[in-house]
């Protein structure tokens, strides 16, 4: 018998965000209506008899995201970025400017993380992968397509980020991106080999293969924060699937590449959905 191939498991090198989970008040809840909108499916991964729960959400068995709580708070979306270590990285972000929110914390073979905020009170966790690496189902109908950062100090958030993971920050016009220099060397080499030759058209930021996030002002009144967005196959169908499974549609947006959809899920989490309508030509 013929052996299947070894898939390689996406990895993201330090500074690259990884991961992304949302903790929840009532978890059943959420995992009703991330299943329905996005077709999820949950693994429960906290040691049994426990009073927390930590489900991963996989599409097609590969690991999308996951659901915390019970959380006391107002439910939200959380990003993670990767580090080598997280003790070192936790006494470089001090240095930069960072507030310490939980100190590194081993959470069994997947890994260990900390969260910090930035100067703006910005929460931010980091993540040093063991067992794993981070979201694997990325970029298509589903799954996780990126975070954002939403700020009220552009110039100050620029200063922080630079130094704490090395970013750069580049004005496309439509929007400022955030690049990891050496991030597309790295997708290359591992799960991504032709990310240059389909990334090669006129129409295609220079850089984007090194993008990792994006930068945004805060919009009035919102709370600055680390903002997530999901890709899905068509944007009407999201929203109207959400507000059945008792969601709140906040806005939508039409741009050049997309047609966006911002939702405010039963627990209170706010994120994006977004389909890709890229130009053509």
């Amino acid at each position: 018998m013929a052996q299947q191939p070894e898939v390689t498991r996406r990895t993201y090198p330090a500074g690259v965000p990884c991961w992304v989970d949302t903790q929840q008040a009532d978890v059943e809840a959420a995992m009703h209506f991330y299943g329905g909108v996005f077709g999820w499916e949950f693994e429960d991964t906290a040691p049994a008899g426990g009073t927390g729960r930590y489900v991963i959400a996989t599409l097609n068995g590969n690991e999308a995201a996951a659901i915390t709580g019970p959380g006391t708070g107002v439910a939200a979306w959380n990003t993670y970025v990767s580090v080598d270590e997280a003790d070192a990285a936790v006494r470089h972000l001090l240095t930069a400017g960072a507030t310490l929110k939980s100190a590194p914390a081993d959470v069994g073979l997947g890994g260990v993380q900390a969260v910090l905020a930035d100067p703006e009170g910005v929460e931010f966790r980091i993540w040093q992968a063991r067992e794993r690496p981070g979201a694997q189902a990325v970029n298509g109908p589903g799954g996780w397509n990126f975070s954002d950062l939403h700020t009220t100090d552009t110039e100050a958030a620029v200063a922080f980020y630079t130094k704490a993971f090395g970013w750069q920050f580049d004005n496309i016009g439509f929007g400022t991106m955030i690049r990891r220099p050496g991030y597309g060397d790295h997708l290359e080499a591992t799960v991504d080999p032709n990310i240059r030759v389909r990334q090669s058209g006129d129409l295609v930021p220079r850089g984007f293969e090194d993008a990792v996030a994006w930068l945004a002002s805060a919009a009035p009144g919102e709370q600055p924060q680390w903002h997530v967005t999901f890709t899905v196959a068509d944007r009407d169908r999201t929203a109207r699937d959400a507000e059945r499974l008792g969601a709140v549609i906040l806005g939508q947006d039409d741009t050049e590449w997309t047609r966006t959809v911002l939702i405010r899920d039963p627990g209170g989490a706010v994120f994006t959905a977004s389909q890709f309508t890229p130009p053509s030509g």
